[in-house]
């Protein structure tokens, strides 16, 4: 019996010991469970906030004496990178009252600071916009005068077009008529087509293969604007979902037989997609432009370049004569 009764104690204090253990363990698992619910509390709480103060900014409900106060504040006494990450933040707001708030850098001592500010005014009403960057193109930094010039395609104001042209014609800087050649294709004025087609009527050089590539594609931005009211443009789309693919949104027009700049252009750009001396980029381009014209007579051309070993080159000629085979034919 004393056996039987020492052997049963130490059974007894282990089923103890294990017990505590279990007590120990499953109140650690409630405080990790409750800490782990706190923290994911806070955070969904605080993603909930910021998103909530972001589309309150967004949509132009920040309070402007206190936002005008903040970056005036910067702008006056800030260095050059807390100005230029205040300009950051305004662009970013995309809205009309920071945009507003961004215009005495344009006037700033640093180039640097200047150059940022032109795509913060963007978001002001087209007129304003165009009147706060338009004494820039003259800025004596040439930094400043290529991002104003960007700036003003973005701005899409019309008004733009001769500045542009009259910056290109004088301005001895390759970036910076670079820039202009681009704004004139988002501004998407049929008045630049004459200009755009005389870039390209010249012969090719290497040292000018950006500048033609750029007029091509703003041939062909202008004439998208016209025809789909749309200026972004993914070439090849081949690789996009069917419903965002442009060609595919809209029936065509034959520009060329409604703005005489544009049946001037077909040719040119003909030329430019038949000349294996162009460079690849312009070739890609031109074949683009010829499919937003809608042009009918451009078609063997593109047709000739379908077996290209330039993939995208033979893609981006597959979408225009998708363009062009949705031309309505005009009635006898």
């Amino acid at each position: 019996m004393g056996t039987s009764s020492s052997s049963k104690r130490p059974t007894r204090r282990v089923r103890n010991s294990i017990t505590i253990d279990e007590l120990r363990l499953t109140n650690f698992l409630a405080f990790l469970r409750a800490f782990v619910f706190v923290c994911v509390f806070c955070a969904f709480a605080g993603i909930a906030f910021a998103q909530t103060q972001t589309a309150n900014l967004t949509k132009d409900e920040l309070d402007p004496a206190v936002e005008l106060s903040h970056y005036r504040s910067v702008f006056e006494k800030g260095t050059v990178e807390e100005k230029r990450s205040a300009l950051f933040e305004i662009r970013n707001l995309r809205s009309e009252i920071a945009s507003r708030i961004a215009l005495p850098a344009l006037q700033d001592p640093d180039d640097i600071v200047r150059a940022t500010a032109a795509f913060s005014v963007i978001y002001l009403p087209k007129d304003e916009a165009f009147n706060a960057l338009v004494p820039n193109l003259q800025d004596k930094s040439e930094i400043v005068r290529r991002e104003t010039a960007y700036a003003l395609g973005k701005v899409q104001n019309a008004n733009a077009v001769d500045p542009l042209l009259q910056t290109f014609q004088t301005d001895k800087s390759k970036e910076v008529k670079n820039a202009c050649v681009v704004a004139l294709g988002e501004i998407g004025d049929v008045a630049a087509i004459d200009f755009l087609t005389k870039i390209l009527a010249q012969k090719p050089k290497a040292s000018e293969d950006f500048l033609r590539r750029s007029a091509a594609r703003s041939i062909g931005q202008i004439a998208q604007i016209i025809q789909i009211r749309e200026s972004y443009t993914v070439t090849p789309e081949s690789f996009l979902p069917e419903k965002y693919k442009l060609s595919a949104l809209e029936k065509y027009q034959n520009l060329a037989a409604k703005f005489p700049p544009f049946q001037s252009a077909v040719p040119v750009l003909t030329r430019v997609l038949q000349n294996p001396k162009e460079s690849a980029d312009a070739r890609r381009e031109a074949a683009f432009a010829l499919g937003t014209l809608g042009d009918v007579s451009a078609t063997d051309a593109l047709q000739s370049n379908l077996a290209s070993k330039d993939y995208y080159l033979a893609e981006i000629c597959k979408e225009s004569l998708e363009k062009l085979s949705s031309v309505e034919k005009p009635t006898e």
